[in-house]
């Protein structure tokens, strides 16, 4: 399983019941996210997980933003989702399969064309992993070799997100019957599983198991959250339990080996406690910014942008890297660069900067599919907040929509 975001698409609710303070914190936790992800799919530097969960952070918003959704029928939520959530997914996919196609990869490339085909469904609606080639050669100079694994590593985090949509009606209801057992099921989940008290054959039930287990708690936090229960709890506990919680993962993760090639990405149940006491903080705090505060101001565009734009950025992430790797590289090839400034070209910031003018790039050659799955019109450089349609024909901002 590779860490990274996606992310809630730009919402277009109704403004009866918005709080915008919320949506404004809630939206600087989003875009701190992206960039973690896409600093660490860069750097592999085991501690940023620790900085920030990227990862539970974005499970526990969307959970949030769901939960305020689920006030219209269920059915009429998950569409609305769905909706927005797998144009830009069908965009990668005729991108990348395209590519993958061109290389050589098709129905006999498994021996078994029956199933290639039905795998490529996953494709459409990824209630599963879906396929993508192995070992493909890269294009010299621009893009490495077995680039489909990149490209299609984000995946999990869409089939992951997708089955919480689905289950969250009844989650939500589960949650306001039994909330403290609803919220800590999925930890228990998590223990039976690092436990090996169950075990599930084959690969891809295990896998959306393992993804409920880690990250199940954090979705369901930000529904307790949006539900008003964490509000309802005395002030001290969250402050007294989440800490320690947090650090019984991050114990767990130092006596399992943690560091470069071992971090919480590989300890399920480490990721699930750092993740689940952090979020639970975070949520906690959630401060009611009626305006940006003025530190933040500057960067409202920006963070706006990204928000905007969170599928996109989160989908194309990995590609951009490995093109920004390759074409860094290339740098190498050129004596006068290599003898006199080898410390430039073993920097990891130059390459962030150039992943994210590519980023860029998609943002303005893809990003509009995020608008047209909201219903919006499309835009290519989104850095103010939609508006809703008043009555009378006016346009009026929504802050968070």
């Amino acid at each position: 399983m590779t860490t990274a975001p996606v992310t809630e698409a730009p919402r277009q609710e109704s403004a009866a019941g918005r709080k915008p303070g919320r949506d404004r914190y809630f939206d600087l936790l989003r875009a701190l996210a992206l960039f973690r992800v896409v600093l660490y799919h860069l750097t592999g530097w085991a501690w940023l997980p620790l900085l920030f969960p990227s990862m539970g952070v974005m499970f526990a918003l969307a959970g949030s933003l769901m939960t305020r959704s689920l006030n219209r029928p269920a059915l009429q939520v998950i569409r609305g989702r769905m909706r927005r959530l797998l144009p830009p997914l069908w965009l990668l996919g005729v991108v990348g399969v395209t590519g993958m196609v061109l290389q050589g990869w098709g129905p006999d490339a498994d021996g078994h064309p029956g199933w290639w085909l039905l795998h490529l469904t996953f494709w459409i609606v990824p209630l599963s992993d879906p396929p993508y080639a192995e070992g493909l050669p890269g294009i010299h100079g621009f893009i490495g070799e077995n680039w489909a694994a990149d490209l299609a590593g984000p995946l999990w985090y869409i089939r992951a997100y997708l089955w919480f949509v689905l289950l969250s009606p009844v989650l939500l209801k589960a949650l306001r019957a039994l909330p403290a057992l609803t919220i800590l099921a999925p930890i228990a989940l998590a223990v039976a599983f690092e436990q090996e008290w169950l075990a599930l054959p084959g690969e891809r039930i295990p896998s959306a198991l393992t993804d409920f287990s880690t990250f199940g708690a954090c979705w369901i936090l930000g529904m307790a959250h949006q539900e008003g229960i964490l509000r309802r709890l005395p002030r001290y506990i969250v402050p007294s339990v989440a800490p320690v919680i947090a650090l019984a993962g991050l114990w767990y993760a130092l006596h399992h080996d943690f560091g470069t090639g071992n971090d919480l990405d590989s300890m399920p149940l480490a990721q699930a406690l750092w993740s689940f006491g952090t979020v639970f903080l975070l949520l906690h705090l959630s401060p009611s910014w009626t305006e940006w505060p003025r530190r933040l101001r500057p960067f409202a565009g920006t963070i706006t942008l990204l928000n905007s734009r969170a599928v996109t950025i989160y989908l194309w992430h990995n590609t951009c890297i490995l093109i920004a790797a390759t074409l860094w590289d290339r740098l190498w090839g050129f004596p006068l660069l290599e003898q006199n400034v080898p410390g430039l070209l073993e920097s990891v910031w130059p390459v962030l900067a150039l992943v994210w003018v590519l980023i860029g790039c998609c943002v303005l050659v893809f990003g509009w599919a995020e608008d047209l799955a909201a219903k919006q019109r499309p835009r290519l450089w989104p850095t103010k907040e939609p508006g809703l349609r008043a009555r009378g024909g006016r346009r009026r901002t929504v802050p968070g929509s």
